[in-house]
């Protein structure tokens, strides 16, 4: 008898023990509560600042340039002289280039001769024809030449007149072919006429950004010198996807972190209508959209950034107060829907939800939680709906 009592009591412990071991336990959880509060969404994106007006230097002149004294960060002012170009001398010419110039030279001459013999005719024909007309006059008025032969008279002075001024021009014209054709002579041994330096003034004030040729040599008319800009007119340029340039309005607020000191404060000030194709880093083509920010915080408080510098821009897109806002992390898909898991009296509830706009912390939740409610963050693929949970501290 009393073993039997044993045996059951034995039993029936094993059994008491195999069920507490098996009963579900709850499940470790963190929570966090629904809440109201503002939510701002941003479009983030690396930047470049820059100076507004870069001024490009260049030579005039084909000349041989001065030793340069300016260096980059050096402060120039408007009209300040930069550089000095001397004009070079021409080159020397081999005998095939001379023998060609000298026979240039030669016709010019003597087209300038053939020009003057037929000015020289020119003024004849008209010195005569002048005459003729005079004599045709005095015999008209006393009635000794008809009206017709006046009338041709009148006509052959004038044709004189404009022969003797189409000679005048004819001979100014070889005479300046000449010309052309002595300059084609000119070597380098042959001293330059005119100014010894043409000098290339500051066309604004501000400082040196960059400097293309400090050492004395000959340069072609149009070669980059220095570049020169004010680093008070300073800007952000940004390229952002074209789909959300198209959130982004003129005037909006923005924000430059990430550039070595603290936040600066900037506003939209120019949004390109045209976009271009970039390839990212992962080789997918995209269309992007630059961006140009107003700084809105004086010089002293972004010193140190300089032309070139990387930034980054955040360019606020929408923004609300006092919305019901949820956690990204308490988030999850069911299918197309946004859901999470809701604490109710230590059982875990599945809730679909509907979401507005979200940045990337929190969402706004449009219907299916109300404040105060509290949800299950990062919830694990073992979390099942009805499934008791505790929260973990």
């Amino acid at each position: 008898m009393w073993s039997r009592l044993l045996t059951l009591c034995i039993v029936l412990s094993l059994a008491a023990a195999a069920g507490w071991a098996l009963w579900p336990r709850p499940i470790g959880v963190e929570t966090t509560s629904i809440a109201t509060g503002s939510l701002v969404v941003t479009v983030d994106e690396d930047g470049t600042s820059r100076i507004g007006e870069v001024f490009h230097v260049s030579a005039p002149i084909l000349g041989r340039l001065k030793r340069v004294g300016l260096h980059v960060g050096d402060t120039v002012t408007q009209g300040q002289t930069l550089v000095s170009m001397e004009p070079v001398a021409p080159g020397l010419l081999d005998e095939r280039t001379r023998r060609v110039a000298e026979a240039a030279v030669q016709a010019a001459a003597a087209g300038v001769t053939l020009a003057e013999a037929g000015l020289a005719q020119a003024r004849a024909t008209d010195t005569f024809a002048q005459q003729d007309l005079e004599r045709s006059i005095q015999l008209s008025e006393r009635g000794l030449v008809s009206t017709q032969a006046l009338q041709r008279a009148r006509l052959a002075a004038e044709t004189a007149e404009k022969s003797m001024e189409a000679a005048e021009a004819t001979l100014q014209m070889h005479q300046q072919q000449l010309q052309s054709a002595q300059a084609a002579l000119i070597q380098g041994d042959t001293p330059t006429v005119g100014p010894c330096c043409v000098n290339v003034v500051a066309p604004v004030t501000g400082r040196v950004l960059a400097v293309f040729s400090e050492s004395e040599q000959v340069l072609q008319a149009g070669a980059p010198l220095m570049d020169i800009g004010d680093p008070d007119l300073m800007e952000i340029q940004v390229d952002v996807l074209s789909s959300d340039a198209v959130r982004i309005v003129p005037g909006a607020r923005a924000s430059i972190v990430d550039w070595g000191g603290a936040p600066l404060r900037a506003e939209v000030a120019q949004i390109d209508p045209i976009a271009t194709t970039r390839v990212s880093a992962l080789g997918i083509e995209e269309q992007r959209t630059r961006v140009t920010l107003r700084l809105l915080d004086g010089p002293k408080s972004r010193a140190g950034l300089g032309h070139g510098y990387r930034v980054t821009a955040q360019i606020v897109v929408w923004e609300a107060a006092e919305v019901v806002l949820v956690p990204l992390g308490a988030l999850f898909r069911t299918g197309g829907d946004w859901s999470v898991f809701v604490v109710e009296n230590g059982t875990a509830r599945l809730r679909t939800l509907r979401l507005g706009q979200r940045n990337g912390e929190l969402s706004e939740v449009t219907d299916g939680l109300e404040v105060g409610e509290t949800v299950i963050m990062h919830p694990g693929d073992t979390l099942t709906d009805g499934r008791s949970v505790v929260a973990e501290r």
